[in-house]
């Protein structure tokens, strides 16, 4: 495998399948079963997930809400996500820790480094909830983060489109797609893989960002065994 350890990222909206909104379980039952497939392979999984399927802060502070109030809904929002995410992994007899970044001892571990790589050697997948902890920061940045903390080989990003293009391809249909592009050109391309904080974040720190289609089977297990899928940003 060319990956050991990976942060994988999923947005709230990848949670939501076929639904305009909340969780779609058999969304989260295929997700489950492409992360065993790494897991039984050995490879180290941790996971960040969004909350856009249930609320966004950004969204609500456009409505006129104070924007640490709404970034902190968000926040939560992540966490029931990720519950929902580790009673599938757990259905699938995937061993799973949910860390929180906010204090919820009741459903959640606090983030805490070691014990998340602790997890990691012992083969259970770390689900890393509430984002930062921090209003004003995204789960791009929080997923990035994670992704350093604990020594991560790379990030995927998992999405509905199958690499980075140079327009919206569901818009523009003469949009081209990048193989592999370093972090300078997609600085100077305007092109949105991530929002700034959490690319240059990345960039600073080396550390290779992959953009692929996850709901296409088998493409999870196929990039951490070194097949060229999606993009890579490095």
């Amino acid at each position: 495998m060319t990956y050991k350890r990976i942060l994988l990222k999923l947005s709230g909206e990848a949670l939501m399948g076929n639904r305009n909104y909340g969780i779609d379980p058999d969304r989260l039952s295929d997700y489950a079963n492409e992360i065993k497939q790494l897991t039984d392979q050995g490879i180290q999984v941790a996971i960040v997930i969004g909350g856009g399927n249930i609320f966004r802060g950004v969204a609500g502070a456009s409505n006129g809400m104070d924007r640490v109030q709404g970034d902190h809904m968000g926040m939560l929002a992540t966490v029931i996500n990720g519950l929902a995410l580790q009673s599938a992994l757990e259905n699938a007899d995937i061993p799973t820790r949910l860390q929180s970044a906010i204090q919820i001892n009741e459903v959640a571990e606090p983030f805490i480094r070691r014990r998340a790589i602790r997890h990691l050697e012992k083969g259970r997948v770390v689900i890393f909830g509430g984002g930062t902890g921090n209003p004003y920061f995204t789960t791009d940045s929080a997923a990035v983060l994670r992704a350093i903390e604990i020594e991560a080989d790379v990030i995927l990003k998992g999405t509905r489109v199958d690499g980075i293009y140079s327009a919206d391809p569901e818009k523009d249909k003469t949009a081209v797609k990048f193989d592999t592009i370093s972090f300078k050109e997609v600085l100077q391309k305007g092109l949105k893989v991530m929002d700034t904080t959490a690319f240059t974040l990345s960039q600073e720190n080396d550390l290779p960002i992959i953009v692929f289609d996850m709901n296409t089977e088998g493409n999870l297990l196929k990039i951490v065994a070194g097949d060229a899928i999606g993009t890579t940003v490095s």
